[in-house]
């Protein structure tokens, strides 16, 4: 059962329409006993770093959420701040992160970027896949998604990256470890691609 973990942020409603239209199996999880079911997990997340690892830890379905991912090896995919929750450490905010990738959140340096960069990286942008992953199964090329963000996930080991895009340099807009997913883009807005994206995670 895909589970989409809603503590308070995030496109909530928008993923369970998605798996809808795929006909497969979605639950929403408001607290620990919601997550009784799940065989994946969905983090999602939109905001600033810090309210959303408060609001996690608030909802009381973070320790569970942790032995699933941690202990129980359960395939979960965190999705924009979702994504970057899984660094170590945020540029945006004082709070740790998850840790569950080695890497940490980055601000874009508009000063290095070409004159008429702006922030927020706001819109639809290429994917380029730079290792071969379930994740993006059927859509090797030619492969666009929604963005909207100021800050990137920075990869400490190189093997974590599974794809790039460039905004004024190339970052990583998706990462796994293990069983750990993250994507900086949308794929709840990223009609066909992300149509896509959300069903091959359910079949990793």
């Amino acid at each position: 059962m895909i589970t989409i973990i809603d503590y308070g942020l995030g496109n909530v409603l928008a993923f369970v329409n998605v798996y809808n239209r795929l006909n497969i199996p979605v639950a929403v999880a408001k607290s620990a006993s919601d997550l009784a079911n799940a065989t994946k997990l969905i983090l999602p997340g939109v905001g600033s770093f810090d309210h959303a690892m408060q609001q996690l830890d608030q909802s009381g379905m973070r320790q569970p959420v942790e032995q699933l991912v941690l202990q129980n090896a359960m395939p979960v995919l965190g999705i924009c701040v979702g994504m970057q929750m899984l660094a170590k450490f945020s540029d945006e905010g004082e709070l740790p992160g998850l840790g569950w990738i080695d890497g940490e959140v980055k601000k874009f340096d508009l000063s290095a970027m070409p004159r008429g960069t702006n922030l927020p990286h706001m819109g639809w942008n290429d994917v380029k896949p730079v290792v071969d992953s379930g994740l993006f199964k059927g859509m090797e090329q030619d492969v666009r998604f929604y963005f909207l963000h100021s800050f990137y996930f920075e990869c400490h080991q190189q093997p974590n990256v599974l794809a790039v895009t460039d905004y004024g340099g190339q970052f990583s807009c998706a990462v796994r470890r293990d069983n750990v997913y993250g994507v900086q883009f949308h794929p709840e807005k990223s009609h066909h691609f992300g149509s896509q994206l959300l069903k091959n995670f359910a079949e990793v």
